[in-house]
């Protein structure tokens, strides 16, 4: 049997007046044997069950017809008893939601309410667009600042929540009319605001709101001033949201109004609270008559939680034998009376927790009936053996111990402990025979005997040697054992104390052999973590015999650790660390790698000295990169290999130096007329070693003296437009380009040729020639332009052809590339009479026409295939014969024929 174990408890529960239920059910479930019965409080009276009330029980359950708010608000607890005890379930309040209440713009209502304003009709909602505010704390309307468009009839619109049924209602229509637009700029000043001090319970989400008016527009900014952000923020300008509030969250915090005009500030305080919650509660407790017991419980909470105690559901104080302080329950000298149900209540304003358990005093006499002392008891000679006698008893029972007839007392190899224990040493043959344990109090008397059996001592006859090894090696340990041989004899390893899995080793640790007496223990590919102190035990089900070896694995250090950086400079660093474990084989040299943002790619540096000696724990990183950001990390070796890299250092950043590269890539070309076009290839992030980098080109025509400089700020920037009026076309500049940064100018570049912007070709190719060749094709040749009148690059040569009666605008065209003057033409129609011109061409466009000239294609070949083909064989000769093909008005003659 057992007390009353709640399993379902009221919860609080929210009625909506107006519902069309007829009841309310608050739920009550206990676990107890025998079963529980249940009674149920309101307000601390107990609730008469009458035939005719509202008030029914249905199984635990409470059910309410009819609920009335005068009758029925208030606080309920569930009572469940048995013979066992009597235990109250947490408080539970029923409450009714109001109905709204609408006057002007203000509502009212037991439950939240949300906020939203119309414009002139439904549902045009005004959407919180950072100059608009809507607050969810008072319900009123912000505007930043006005404009035209706010113009027109407003209507708050309120909903409230309750349960899972909502309810809306509408303000009266307020009209905002604008005098005139205001155009000025002005400060922000805060309006909305959160409370100077906002109370929040740990676990839930807090929402401060702030919004200022200001134009322009002020932005909202938000900040801890005693802690750094939490993660659990979630800010979105006049909203700041902390879910899942903790104590950590607690402090001052301030939102700030800015615009171009000024800015304005608010502070307040959140304040963090807490529910109880257990951080020790009671259990279940079976006490002997007569013995002392002290049970304690303790919660956390914001307020402290008062701590009070309920026996069987009645209030506990200090009484007799009993002591009543605070989270501590003191009973002297327990008596059958006490046995019930206890019940642990903490309670602060936020809620009441309660913790249960049922003490249950006993008086039994001595009992062996499920703990008899051994039957047959094997021991080892010369070993120990333990004989425990526990038989249930309260109060707890006198024990005495008997070799046969003879009384045990303590001696130096006889020991009975004060639990009644019997404790053999050095045992001997003679040892042999019948051991009765007898337990008595004042409830009555009991004994159980066991034989003692004594058998050949276990001993190890081949012990484990200690071994010293390489990485990867393999080793067998050895270990061979005599004993009993009426018993089984198992062996077990153990490193460091700790016993070896074989199933999860992964394939290093192996049993060497399959015979009983021998243990030897293989281990492969022995690793670092393989070293240690290596114990066999050789045990039977009597005694046990153990030996010890140490194995060294020796391989590549381990991790340096304590990497630190200083003295930083544009190129160098001081490094120092702390030295590894050198794992069992001296450290030889170090190794510093380090990587930039740039790439996640470890490189291996230069340092001072070249070679880092193994007992060094400095040294100086040389040959870095300025305003660049490194981490560091550095790894020892030593003969038997290079050991892990140390955890990496503080990111750091170089000092800052002038450019030592010139940018290169230097090109140009193009553009319009009048320009001159200067590229090159943006400078790497590595090269520009500072802040505030960007490029001074200098440039003059060839053949001048004086040079003009310009400077082009931005590192990404990749060409410079020079214009001027007086700048020919492809005229040759000298161009040459440097890097500068807030530090000072790079070296320059060499100098390199650009041309200015080209122009169309000024004269034409003459005597142009064009020969039809087939029906289809034709060549076409030319007088070259002269370099000397190019205002360009001459990239080669376009040449158009237009059929008789067609405009040129129609024509084909057919370029060649470089200085070719002459092209093959095809796809021309046969028997058809073409103009044809030729222009030159450069980066800048076609030139003039040539004056063109006229060609008439041929007319096709015969389509009909010579007939009767026939051949005769003489000797090394064939003869060959066929019909001939007579052309046709719209053919061209036969010429000839080929075989």
């Amino acid at each position: 049997n057992y007390g009353p174990v709640f399993e379902e408890q009221p919860v609080h529960t929210l009625f909506p007046e107006g519902s069309a239920e007829e009841k309310v059910t608050l739920a009550c479930r206990a676990r107890a044997s025998p079963p529980a019965t249940y009674r149920w409080k309101m307000n601390g009276t107990e609730i008469k069950m009458e035939p005719d009330s509202r008030y029914r029980l249905v199984a635990g359950d409470l059910v309410i017809s009819n609920p009335v708010k005068a009758k029925d608000a208030g606080s309920y607890q569930c009572v469940a008893s048995n013979s066992r005890g009597t235990v109250v379930s947490r408080e539970a309040s029923l409450r009714f939601g109001c109905k709204f209440v609408s006057t002007s713009f203000f509502f009212f209502s037991r439950t939240g309410l949300s906020y939203r304003w119309l414009l002139n009709e439904f549902p045009n909602f005004i959407p919180a667009d950072g100059r608009r505010f809507v607050s969810q704390t008072t319900g009123n309307l912000y505007i930043a600042k006005t404009e035209a468009s706010d113009l027109g009839n407003y209507s708050c619109f309120a909903t409230s929540h309750i349960d899972f049924i909502t309810k809306s209602v509408f303000s009266k229509f307020s009209r905002l009319s604008l005098a005139a637009e205001d155009a000025r700029h002005y400060a922000p000043s805060i309006k909305a605001r959160f409370p100077a001090d906002t109370y929040a319970l740990a676990g839930q989400m807090v929402t401060l709101e702030c919004f200022a008016f200001g134009n322009p527009v002020p932005r909202i900014k938000w900040r801890k001033l005693d802690g750094s952000q939490s993660s659990k923020w979630i800010g979105s300008e006049p909203l700041l949201q902390i879910q899942d509030v903790g104590f950590e969250d607690e402090g001052t915090y301030e939102c700030e109004a800015e615009n171009i005009k000024g800015r304005d500030t608010y502070q307040g305080r959140i304040i963090i609270q807490a529910q109880p919650e257990w951080l020790k509660v009671i259990t279940d407790t079976e006490a002997d008559i007569g013995s002392d017991l002290r049970w304690s419980c303790a919660a956390a909470g914001k307020p402290r939680p008062a701590v009070r105690w309920l026996r069987d559901g009645q209030p506990l104080t200090s009484q007799n034998r009993i002591e009543v302080s605070g989270g501590e329950l003191r009973f002297s000298k327990l008596v059958l009376e006490d046995s019930g149900m206890y019940q642990c209540v903490a309670e602060n304003k936020h809620g009441t927790v309660y913790a249960s358990a049922e003490l249950t005093v006993q008086a039994l006499a001595p009992d062996f009936r499920l703990n008899p002392v051994k039957r047959l008891i094997p021991a080892a000679r010369s070993g120990k053996v333990i004989i425990p006698c526990q038989p249930r008893a309260a109060p707890k029972a006198t024990v005495l111990w008997t070799k046969g007839t003879e009384l045990l007392i303590n001696s130096s190899r006889v020991t009975i402990t004060t639990d009644g224990t019997l404790i053999l040493q050095n045992i001997s043959k003679s040892d042999e025979g019948k051991y009765t344990c007898f337990a008595e109090n004042f409830m009555g008397k009991a004994n159980s005997t066991g034989i003692l059996s004594v058998r050949d001592a276990t001993k190890i006859t081949l012990a484990p040697s200690s071994a010293d090894i390489n990485v990867g090696e393999n080793l067998t340990l050895q270990c061979h054992a005599s004993h009993d041989p009426t018993m089984d004899l198992t062996f077990t390893w153990s490193l460091d104390d700790f016993p070896i899995d074989f199933d999860k080793s992964e394939g290093h640790y192996r049993r060497a052999s399959a015979k009983e007496t021998i243990g030897d223990l293989s281990i492969f590919n022995t690793q670092l973590k393989h070293s240690g102190r290596y114990t066999c035990t050789a045990q039977t089900v009597v005694d046990s015999a153990s030996e010890s070896a140490t194995l060294t694995v020796r391989g590549p250090p381990g991790p340096p650790g304590g990497v630190v950086v200083r003295d930083i400079s544009d190129t160098t660093v001081q490094l120092s660390w702390s030295r590894g474990f050198d794992n069992h084989s001296p450290i030889a040299r170090y190794i510093i790698e380090a990587r930039t943002l740039l790439s996640s790619k470890w490189k291996q540096m230069r340092t001072n000295p070249v070679n880092i000696e193994g007992n060094a724990e400095t040294a100086q990183v040389v040959n870095l990169i300025p305003w660049m950001d490194y981490e560091f990390r550095v790894l020892a070796s030593n003969i038997l290999g290079v050991g892990e890299p140390s955890l990496p250092s503080n990111k750091i950043r170089t000092k800052e130096a002038a450019p030592t590269v010139a940018p290169s890539g230097l090109s140009g070309g193009g553009g319009a007329p009048n320009e001159l076009i200067i590229n090159w290839t943006p400078t790497l992030r590595d090269y520009q070693n500072g802040d505030g980098f960007g490029y001074i080109l200098s440039f003059r025509k060839k053949g001048t003296q004086g040079w003009l400089t310009a400077r082009v700020p931005h590192a990404e920037s990749l060409h410079y437009v020079y214009r001027n009026e007086s700048i020919g076309p492809y005229t040759p500049f000298e161009v040459k380009i440097k890097a500068y940064n807030r530090k000072g100018e790079g070296p320059e570049s060499l100098t390199a040729v650009v041309y200015s912007a080209e122009e169309e070709p000024k004269v034409a190719p003459f005597r142009v020639t064009a020969k039809a060749v087939l029906s289809s094709e034709m060549d076409v040749s030319w007088e070259p332009v002269e370099q000397g009148d190019m205002t360009g690059v001459l990239l080669g040569y376009e040449i158009r052809y237009w059929k008789d009666g067609d405009k040129e605008e129609a024509a084909d065209r057919v370029r060649t590339a470089g200085l070719v003057t002459s092209a093959h033409v095809t796809g021309l129609n046969p028997n058809t009479r073409y103009h044809v011109s030729v222009r030159a061409y450069n980066g800048a466009g076609t030139g003039p026409p040539s004056p063109s000239t006229n060609v008439t294609t041929t007319k096709p070949p015969p389509k009909r295939p010579p007939g009767n083909i026939s051949w005769t064989f003489s000797g090394s000769t064939v003869s060959i014969k066929w019909d001939p093909v007579v052309a046709k008005s719209d053919e061209s003659a036969v010429t000839g024929y080929k075989v």
